[in-house]
């Protein structure tokens, strides 16, 4: 069942996301295990196309956060407004009470505001004047940010970025692949004509079984492994989080079961390492003169740690 839905997830929204099978499957992990996803990327990729079509793929409320420096938290959450009529205050929802909420550039935002966005990730609710409001299910967060114009942003703090299950980047698409878009965008926008595939209740479904994949203790311990060697490495001022180790290994379920297997295999780790620690490291200021950067340390970590099953030479 897992597999037949996350198929059917992929190959709806490539009908707009073309030649980025990569990026729509761990967006699709990501979804299935109830995460969210920072896209760190240039303009004009596809982030926000991404955002749609995964919001109608599964019939979700789709809602949209422009993030500016003159924002303020209750432009997100919400806010309590006097009714007249009535003699109370009533709440009156932000935009962050959807199913897929796009945070759009979000490094544009003061912390004030980002930090708005920490109980809702974290916890699936926001609290307004003391009342506490629970969101929907599934929720999920895809916020979108330019790695190269760093002008006028403020950069995210390590509590908001640990707390994105993932952090994916799409890419260029090549030559062939931009005539595909010109064509398939000559009349008409794919968007516009995708359908719903899968509904809440088949999601949730799915995400309890994603959680019944057999992990052995060796995988477990390769995963603990993995994220202890980030906090030890001399050029890592500091390492992945517990959190880390527990995307890891749920991700991991994920891509199992993506692929048909009801057991993980060291492969599903690796493959899943550089988009689920690759955010969570802060580099060392020595480390950034020198030009290093957390997939280079990633790499070699992931060279150096023993494999569960294989001989240390």
């Amino acid at each position: 069942m897992i597999r037949d839905l996350a198929e059917r997830l992929i190959t709806n929204v490539e009908k707009v996301i073309v030649g980025k099978r990569d990026t729509v499957e761990l967006t699709t992990i990501c979804l299935l295990c109830q995460g969210h996803l920072l896209i760190e990327d240039v303009p004009g990729v596809g982030k926000t196309m991404l955002a749609k079509a995964l919001a109608r793929s599964i019939g979700g409320v789709f809602k949209r956060i422009q993030f500016t420096p003159d924002m303020l938290p209750s432009d997100i959450t919400g806010t309590s407004i006097w009714n007249q009529k009535t003699g109370d205050f009533e709440f009156r929802p932000g935009p962050i009470m959807a199913q897929v909420v796009l945070a759009d550039e979000i490094n544009r935002a003061t912390p004030k505001t980002q930090s708005a966005l920490l109980e809702a990730m974290e916890e699936r609710q926001v609290t307004v004047d003391g009342v506490t409001h629970a969101l929907g299910q599934p929720f999920l967060v895809l916020a979108t940010q330019n790695p190269i114009e760093y002008e006028g942003t403020f950069p995210l703090p390590e509590a908001q970025l640990d707390r994105f299950l993932m952090r994916v980047s799409i890419g260029y698409p090549s030559r062939a692949q931009q005539v595909a878009i010109l064509d398939a965008q000559q009349f008409a926008h794919p968007i516009d004509s995708l359908t719903q595939v899968t509904d809440a209740e088949e999601l949730m479904q799915v995400h309890e079984q994603i959680k019944a994949i057999h992990a052995d203790p060796l995988v477990k311990e390769y995963i603990v492994a993995l994220v202890d060697a980030t906090r030890e490495h001399p050029d890592v001022y500091l390492g992945a989080s517990p959190r880390g180790a527990l995307t890891l290994y749920r991700t991991a379920q994920a891509r199992a079961a993506l692929h048909g297997r009801d057991y993980v295999l060291p492969d599903d780790v690796k493959e899943l390492v550089p988009a689920t620690l690759g955010h969570r490291i802060i580099l060392a200021p020595s480390a950034r003169i020198k030009g290093v950067k957390a997939t280079t340390i990633l790499t070699a970590l992931l060279a150096d740690t023993p494999v569960p099953g294989t001989r240390v030479r």
